[in-house]
């Protein structure tokens, strides 16, 4: 595997997409998916210039977050209440979806004496395999987060496309940027953040306003 091949490919793409749609590349966010993978491989990717990292399990991502500090850190997938303990380290959560896992998560930041970024996964597909709010319920939801939840900082939305071909991932991604766009101006300005696009439709979420794509198995593919 040519790590270094791979992350360039990959880079190279993100800046074709912009230029696509006249949008500075470096308003894209990439953001390395690494639960698969080796602290080796983690390790040759911040050599290679990679800053931020997603896990999708709390335990391993709290282990990694102590290992390479210098780098942030995200939690990517719906966080459960036992697993709260260990989101000290985490630069931003991207799937906050129940209230109640938010009011604890607050309490423990309280404790921490910190405040913990945090995301509103939205259900952007439909699929009842798929974690994240309706639609109409996220606007609300993000009221009272803020309300209640001083030490939690919500600075924007998630969503995750149905598998399909990247072009028919387009109106779920514009769908959800019109959400965010909504959620910018109504409810918080500085919520800026729109994470949205995977290995393999994260041109077409770049393209629809993504400033924040979640790359793994793209970056870890064996060339024949």
């Amino acid at each position: 595997m040519d790590l270094q091949h791979n992350l360039q490919t990959i880079r190279s793409r993100v800046v074709q997409a912009c230029a696509r749609i006249n949008r500075d590349p470096s308003s894209v966010e990439l953001v390395a998916v690494t639960k698969t993978v080796s602290d080796q491989m983690v390790n040759q990717l911040i050599e290679l210039g990679v800053d931020a990292f997603g896990e999708n399990r709390a335990i391993p991502g709290h282990r990694r977050s102590e290992l390479f500090p210098q780098v942030e850190w995200h939690l990517i997938s719906p966080l459960q209440s036992n697993k709260i303990r260990y989101c000290r380290n985490f630069d931003l959560i991207h799937s906050l979806e129940r209230l109640k896992i938010a009011r604890l998560l607050n309490q423990k930041a309280a404790e921490w004496d910190k405040q913990i970024d945090v995301l509103i996964q939205v259900n952007i597909s439909g699929e009842a395999t798929k974690h994240g709010l309706k639609y109409d319920q996220v606007l609300d939801f993000a009221r009272v987060l803020i309300h209640e939840c001083p030490n939690l900082n919500l600075r924007g939305l998630m969503g995750m496309a149905p598998y399909v071909e990247p072009e028919k991932t387009r109106g779920y991604f514009r769908a959800l940027a019109s959400l965010h766009k909504e959620l910018c101006t109504n409810v918080k300005s500085d919520a800026e953040i729109l994470s949205m696009g995977m290995s393999n439709d994260f041109e077409v979420a770049i393209e629809e306003g993504a400033t924040m794509v979640r790359i793994g198995s793209a970056l870890f593919i064996e060339e024949d």
